[in-house]
């Protein structure tokens, strides 16, 4: 595993190696007779897209260590609602009991990530392609693209729900709630804003750690 990232001699590659196969073990045990077949694809299709992407990319482009676990953790988030689909969850069955929710809202920790890990995606992109610096229009246009990319999932989980009928009524997972799509999008965006708010400086850490060690990472 070192080797397919390139590992130079300080092991700087062992935890986005590390990573990988553990993203790659709980993809596996997912996939494990999943209550829905085509809804566990549906879910996990981004982490299909993501993590060969990350691979190829990352010699040119190296990500924060910070960036590689949130992804790997916004991963398994996805493949544990593609597993029993989001309505159905055991986590959120037990959070609707404790808590005396009116339905399983699993889904909501799902969204939130959607807009408290792509945070910091956007935010790493932003600062080291740009010439953005720290500051308000970062702050606002990180919010921005995160609650773009949520709008975006609701349209293609409309399309697909137009596409397939009732086969998707799982992949949505409204649950018969009429507001479930603009929760959603509220969801992600205060997950946007929580994330840049709490790790904000945890990130410029493992920035300046990233520029110290060269343009590569390496």
């Amino acid at each position: 595993m070192g080797n397919l990232f390139g590992a130079s001699a300080d092991g700087r590659a062992r935890l986005p190696a590390a990573l990988l196969a553990f993203t790659c073990v709980a993809l596996a045990v997912s996939g494990w007779a999943p209550k829905e077949r085509f809804t566990w694809f549906l879910e996990v299709v981004p982490v299909l897209i993501v993590v060969p992407l990350l691979v190829a990319t990352w010699r040119r482009f190296p990500l924060t260590s910070l960036l590689y676990v949130l992804i790997a953790v916004h991963a398994v988030i996805l493949m544990v609602g593609g597993h029993w689909t989001y309505a159905e969850v055991p986590l959120g069955f037990w959070m609707e009991r404790v808590f005396h929710f009116g339905r399983n809202d699993y889904d909501k920790i799902g969204h939130f990530a959607q807009g408290f890990i792509p945070a910091i995606a956007v935010r790493e992109v932003l600062l080291r392609t740009t010439l953005l610096r720290r500051g308000k229009m970062l702050v606002f246009l990180v919010l921005s693209v995160c609650l773009a990319v949520s709008a975006c999932y609701e349209l293609i989980e409309w399309w697909t729900a137009v596409g397939v009928g009732q086969g998707a009524d799982a992949f949505l997972g409204t649950q018969g709630y009429a507001w479930d799509t603009q929760s959603d999008m509220l969801f992600a965006l205060v997950g946007a804003a929580v994330s840049l708010a709490t790790l904000g400086w945890l990130h410029d850490r493992g920035l300046a750690r990233l520029t110290a060690s060269g343009p590569r990472g390496e």
